[in-house]
């Protein structure tokens, strides 16, 4: 697979805009004091919010006498700039969706692990290797969750077998009631799943411009374009009925709610998404990081990631699907992660997964312009 080039340390603000970061650049102005974060007793962790929750971390604190202090961003593009615009030394670990691994590596922003450091033994044989995180037959990240993206729906107006196809998409009974999600990467991905393109990010120009043209015929179906929360809403107050690329990840709570939604991978296909954490170049705390890589993919620490209240998640650790089953079973089956019953690795195993990555013969910028311009229509 071809990759998109990225950057340096020493990035030119030319550079910075010519990779479609120059937005992202703007909302990471807010450094860090490099004096703090180098403090001893302090891990500094570059994340998507809501992963320095005290449930999640307080036990590392308290074994290594440590604080956890978190730089929360929104967008693997923001989490780019943050890390690029940071001195080294700022930042001890970072948790990154695993499609923009490939450019913290080329940018030589972390380093690389040692597999014997890492439980991978006790991951499903599907995840010990997971393509992302190695180059070069090198290690440089270590699954923590993942998720599939489908096509979630209302089920007071839909039926199951009435979403098996992004078909449903399109059709008269959809009119006005489709949201998206407001980032070009899983909602296209979607769109290019339904196209036929396996995988839906490595396609030609012939295949990318069919996916804009179809794209462009669902803008009569839109009710609008969503942030995470505004999603979570327009579900809840039935502003939208569907919604392409996203998850239970948001439908899950939405139910246990009393929301009457769910989510579907439909016989095209759905995309896999993945956090992975991974130690940062420059760190004087390398070993603090491992340490907590380490705690994140024990057991312990993965029935906490797949259990936290607000954000529950599919996890890659068989040791910490036996430790959820046996002290969380009710948490398993509604997360389908029992080892008895249908459960989150049947999609994987039948095929009906691609991973989402960023585009390979395009651009970022090319597929975003695409994006943008359907707003606008």
């Amino acid at each position: 697979m071809n990759v998109p080039k990225f950057m340096s340390r020493d990035l030119s603000r030319r550079g910075f805009i010519k990779a479609g970061l120059a937005g992202a650049a703007v909302a990471a102005t807010s450094k860090w004091s490099l004096a703090q974060a180098q403090e001893p007793n302090v891990l500094n962790y570059l994340s998507w919010p809501g992963n320095a929750d005290p449930y999640l971390i307080a036990d590392f604190e308290k074994e290594h006498g440590v604080t956890v202090r978190i730089k929360e961003y929104v967008g693997g593009d923001q989490m780019l700039a943050v890390i690029n615009q940071s001195p080294p030394g700022s930042f001890d670990v970072v948790l990154a969706d695993a499609e923009y691994m490939h450019l913290l590596h080329e940018a030589d922003f972390i380093e690389e692990l040692d597999p014997a450091d890492y439980p991978l033994e006790d991951f499903f044989p599907e995840f010990q290797k997971f393509p992302l995180h190695w180059f070069d037959d090198k290690l440089y990240g270590v699954m923590t969750d993942f998720g599939y993206l489908g096509l979630s729906y209302n089920t007071d107006v839909y039926k199951p077998e009435e979403v098996q196809s992004y078909a449903a998409l399109w059709a008269e009974k959809a009119q006005g009631k489709v949201g998206f999600f407001d980032w070009y990467l899983p909602s296209m991905g979607s769109i290019s799943l339904a196209e036929g393109n396996r995988p839906p990010f490595d396609i030609d120009s012939e295949h990318f411009e069919a996916v804009k043209q179809k794209l462009f015929s669902l803008k009569p179906q839109a009710s609008g374009f969503y942030t995470i929360a505004d999603i979570f809403s327009s579900l809840t107050n039935g502003q939208t009925h569907l919604v392409p690329g996203i998850g239970e990840w948001i439908t899950l709570g939405l139910r246990l709610n009393g929301v009457p939604v769910d989510t579907i991978i439909p016989d095209e296909g759905g995309l896999q998404w993945t956090e992975s954490l991974s130690i940062v170049k420059g760190t004087p705390k390398a070993d603090l990081a491992r340490k907590f890589i380490q705690y994140t993919t024990s057991p312990e620490g993965q029935v906490k990631m797949a259990t936290k209240v607000d954000n529950k998640k599919s996890i890659p650790s068989m040791a910490g699907w036996r430790l959820l089953n046996e002290t969380m079973p009710t948490d398993a089956e509604i997360l389908r992660l029992t080892f008895d019953a249908p459960n989150v690795m049947d999609e994987y195993k039948a095929g009906k997964i691609a991973f989402r990555q960023l585009p390979s013969q395009q651009s970022i910028e090319d597929w975003n312009d695409v994006w943008s311009e359907f707003k606008s229509l």
